[in-house]
């Protein structure tokens, strides 16, 4: 995929709606303003909630909201999933299809109620005035188009009230509107695979980051509201396919010796003949397996551990139409600290499985990403809550577990939960109806979220596989630092290393770690610990190790699976990718040969 256009896109994107919304606050905020009159209880609540967030705060929140509607729907319109183009026109026309059908009077029944309907008639037969009549009804089709997609995809989609809707940008269909650029930027080429998603929220953030980065020079700290964009990296194709061939791939083929999987897996690295490995003991069928992303960013990992989940159902026999629902019900688990990034990996994922069934999207499975929340109770609230729950329910470890997320925007997956058996306790606490008292709604809504992300980050997974965030300990700040010191003493210096040690935990025995990291867990002294702890407890599988920007960073990286096992005597197949193997896409042009098998023992 060339990304150098969707980076330019998406950076000048980014600017374009912030400085669109930022004015339109401004407007908001001056005496008389014609917005107020048009809309007056709208523009209330928009100043009440700059008051309450701060306005950058806003203007971040809404200009990616709409940045990251218009290319959803744009993805979707290419690929065939909307009936008439959202932001797309029809063949040979020139405004986008939902509005050329209105102007012919037809409108679709499930995206547009009778209110709208009558709105855009008004509006377009001049019985209601507007200075620019198409525009008007395109706003209001276009926002009824959002609200629609709430009930099939309200990760992406979620309700937004009319002081959203002021804030949308004015020009929407002329040759110069950022639908229009929109629309240049995701070509159908682009848009046939689902890994632009990836990359362009990646660029979105990128000029973000590096502020980030250059206050580091200055020795400010990385903020928990800072710790995603800062660590966003997108992974190259080639690198995951690694990845989860010889983790996923290599458990199914272990499992099932006669699959013709391996046909598919280009870069799966042999087992070695003289140390077989022994497999879990739980998989019976494809529906058991159980993969898991604990830094999943927009879902590169997972989506590729679709297709290959895709040929095992296939194999198995099992019919098309049912395979992709059970793929994001049973087999695929993302955690993600980012909740924009979370919302983006629940999209990639469903439009992955519309890719595969046409009939999808008519009632969608929802994905198993779960985004990460910090949640706080006051002594006060705890207490009543117990109280009227029965103190019997509250063990020492579902305490415990109540406080650890107090921080969880900046710790993350790296959390681990006091309570080991939440899944066994979600049933209990969502059977406890609140509904009618609101005094412990709030409350019970809070310890549900945290049974959820406890659930999540129990050590249940037979594949633990990521490209996990990149900071070192000296631009940390002081209580992410503290938590590396107590939890991860012999990993505290990068937040990968800290992963390596948490990912290795929330897998089961036997199963499979794997992750691209920085190459320095293999050298520097300070990991000394780590490497032992990881060569006397685990068996190394495969090592790829790469040269300075092969990750299109200037340092290397090793990308390494490791089974949860120890087996003596394993000798890992390993490889050397340099920069000067790779094409112009940094795919390898040839993968390099596997070196002769190194014995599995302390060092390298």
């Amino acid at each position: 995929m060339d990304t150098g256009k969707l980076e330019t896109f998406a950076v000048e994107a980014r600017q374009e709606l912030m400085r669109s919304v930022s004015e339109k606050i401004d407007y908001a905020m001056q005496e008389g303003n014609a917005l107020a009159r048009l809309y007056p209880q709208a523009v209330a609540r928009l100043l009440e909630t700059v008051k309450e967030q701060g306005k950058d705060a806003v203007v971040e929140k809404t200009a990616y909201t709409w940045f990251n509607r218009f290319c959803a729907l744009r993805f979707m319109d290419v690929n065939g999933y909307t009936d008439a183009g959202v932001v797309t026109p029809p063949m040979g026309g020139t405004i986008p299809g939902i509005l050329a059908e209105a102007r012919d009077g037809n409108f679709d029944d499930s995206l547009f109620g009778s209110g709208v309907k009558d709105r855009v008639r008004n509006i377009l037969s001049g019985a209601m005035r507007e200075d620019d009549p198409n525009a008007a009804a395109y706003r209001a089709l276009f926002v009824a188009t959002c609200n629609a997609w709430n009930a099939k995809m309200p990760f992406l989609f979620e309700k937004l009230g009319d002081e959203s809707e002021v804030l949308l940008p004015d020009d929407l269909l002329s040759s110069a509107s950022i639908l229009a650029k929109v629309r240049a930027a995701l070509t159908p080429e682009i848009c046939s695979d689902v890994e632009v998603i990836g990359w362009l929220y990646q660029f979105y953030i990128s000029e973000k980051k590096s502020k980030i980065e250059e206050g580091f020079k200055k020795n400010v700290k990385a903020s928990a509201e800072n710790i995603p964009a800062v660590t966003q990296l997108f992974t190259p194709h080639w690198i995951v396919k690694y990845l989860v061939q010889n983790s996923l791939g290599r458990l199914w083929l272990k499992l099932h010796p006669e699959s013709l999987l391996k046909e598919h897996m280009e870069y799966y690295v042999p087992e070695d003949p003289e140390h077989p490995t022994p497999v879990p003991t739980d998989i019976e069928r494809p529906e058991d397996i159980r993969v898991c992303d604990p830094c999943c960013g927009s879902a590169h990992m997972l989506i590729y551990a679709f297709d290959l989940l895709y040929l095992i159902y296939e194999e198995c026999g099992y019919a098309p139409a049912e395979i992709p629902n059970l793929i994001l019900k049973y087999n695929l688990y993302g955690l993600e600290l980012d909740p924009r990034a979370a919302a983006l990996s629940c999209f990639a994922l469903v439009m992955k499985a519309r890719s595969k069934y046409s009939r999808f999207l008519r009632n969608p499975t929802m994905p198993n990403i779960c985004a990460i929340e910090a949640i706080k109770f006051t002594p006060d609230e705890k207490k009543a809550y117990m109280d009227r729950l029965g103190r019997d329910l509250f063990t020492e470890p579902l305490l415990l577990t109540l406080d650890q997320f107090e921080e969880a925007d900046n710790f993350g997956s790296l959390i681990v939960p006091e309570l080991e058996s939440a899944s066994d306790l979600e049933p209990i606490f969502k059977a406890k109806n609140f509904s009618g008292e609101l005094l412990y709604w709030a409350t019970h809504q809070k310890v549900f979220k945290v049974l959820e992300q406890a659930a999540y980050l129990a050590p249940r997974y037979h594949v633990v596989v990521t490209n996990p965030p990149y900071l070192g300990g000296k631009n940390m700040n002081s209580r992410l630092k503290v938590f590396a010191e107590d939890n991860y003493p012999n990993s505290k210096s990068d937040l990968f290393a800290m992963f390596i040690d948490r990912c290795a935990k929330m897998c089961m025995k036997n199963g499979y770690v794997s992750m691209v990291t920085m190459q320095s867990w293999m050298f520097l002294s300070s990991y000394e610990e780590l490497r032992n702890w990881l060569l006397n407890g685990k068996t190394m599988i495969a090592l790829c190790h790469m040269g300075n920007m092969v990750m299109r960073i200037a340092f290397g990286t090793s990308s390494t699976i490791w089974q949860n096992v120890y087996c003596e005597g394993y000798r890992a197949g390993c490889c050397y990718v340099d920069y000067k193997d790779l094409n112009d896409n940094l795919e390898p042009v040839e993968f390099p040969p596997m070196n002769e098998r190194n014995s599995h023992a302390k060092g390298f």
